[in-house]
């Protein structure tokens, strides 16, 4: 009878049932892409990973990472909280005050800075790649993307573009006016078969995968910068209560369409996301550069330890 140790934590959280949850198996080996989307299916989270010995001498693991529907070659919360269960069992040694482990994924080679007091990780600083600018809607796809989400006419803030940027994912970027609009929006409500077309306007080659974010600059407290949802239809996530691979871009977008101002040589973004579902997340990003001259973005978070077991079949 096959059997998998696996782990569960909370990612960009430092309380329990907050942020986002991960399923870790950190010992895959012997598992088929078909199987590991079973037991993504199984899982039911947004995410679940497995991690391999590394095909490259760079590398210290490789990860992939699946959904329930399909595999992604990049995600934030994923690797944060992938890297953090490593440390935690043992399988990645820890020097004070940084020990910085180098995995593969699809979209090739990052890095991650864990962060240590104590022989514990206290926080994670993952790397994304250089952000890349992509199209942004017209006046008739901005009122399409508010009839699509349920947002009220003029709620989309057209100061601003909505734009597709990416750090690794590409992500949809909408600025909104006002939190209560934000605050408003219903994923089960909303017109998923409209957004998912939308999306493939913009960008026909991302075949809708990657996903919609929604931002305000008004916050619920004053140490935070941002308020974001995000939305991922596509691959059958209504709603992501904390999602990293979506703050990479968004740091990007931020500053590279002066929507915050910059604080070169490093500019440091606290997000919020998931108070709508309940499950509150922080995330904090860094910016490397100004607005046309981006050279490094980094996301990082808190994880804590929610559940271990033994899948077995």
């Amino acid at each position: 009878m096959p059997s998998y140790r696996f782990y569960q934590v909370d990612v960009f959280t430092d309380q329990p049932f907050g942020g986002n949850p991960l399923a870790v198996f950190p010992d895959a080996q012997g598992l088929d892409s078909g199987m590991m989307q079973r037991i993504a299916r199984e899982m039911n989270l947004s995410e679940t990973t497995f991690v391999f010995p590394p095909d490259s001498a760079d590398a210290d693991y490789t990860v992939r990472i699946f959904t329930p529907m399909t595999e992604m070659p990049f995600a934030g919360h994923p690797v944060v909280g992938t890297q953090w269960v490593l440390a935690h069992t043992g399988r990645t040694k820890l020097t004070t005050p940084v020990t910085t482990v180098r995995f593969q994924l699809q979209v090739g080679i990052r890095a991650v800075a864990l962060h240590v007091e104590g022989n514990r990780v206290t926080r994670v600083v993952m790397d994304h790649q250089k952000p890349e600018f992509f199209a942004t809607a017209t006046a008739d796809q901005v009122a399409r993307l508010e009839r699509a989400l349920g947002l009220r006419s003029g709620g989309i803030d057209t100061e601003f573009p909505v734009q597709v940027v990416s750090s690794g994912n590409k992500n949809l970027f909408i600025p909104v006016r006002t939190l209560a609009d934000v605050s408003r929006l219903d994923p089960g409500t909303m017109d998923a078969s409209a957004l998912i077309r939308l999306c493939g306007e913009l960008d026909p080659a991302s075949h809708c995968h990657y996903c919609v974010m929604v931002l305000t600059r008004q916050t619920t407290g004053p140490a935070i910068n941002l308020h974001t949802r995000m939305f991922a239809h596509g691959v059958g996530i209504p709603e992501d209560p904390a999602t990293g691979s979506s703050a990479g871009g968004l740091g990007a977008y931020v500053i590279e369409n002066r929507y915050l101002p910059a604080t070169p040589p490093m500019t440091t973004l606290v997000s919020e996301q998931g108070l709508e579902m309940g499950r509150p997340s922080r995330l904090t990003t860094e910016v490397d550069g100004a607005p046309g001259a981006i050279s490094m973005i980094r996301v990082a978070g808190q994880v804590v330890p929610m559940i271990e077991g033994t899948l077995a079949w």
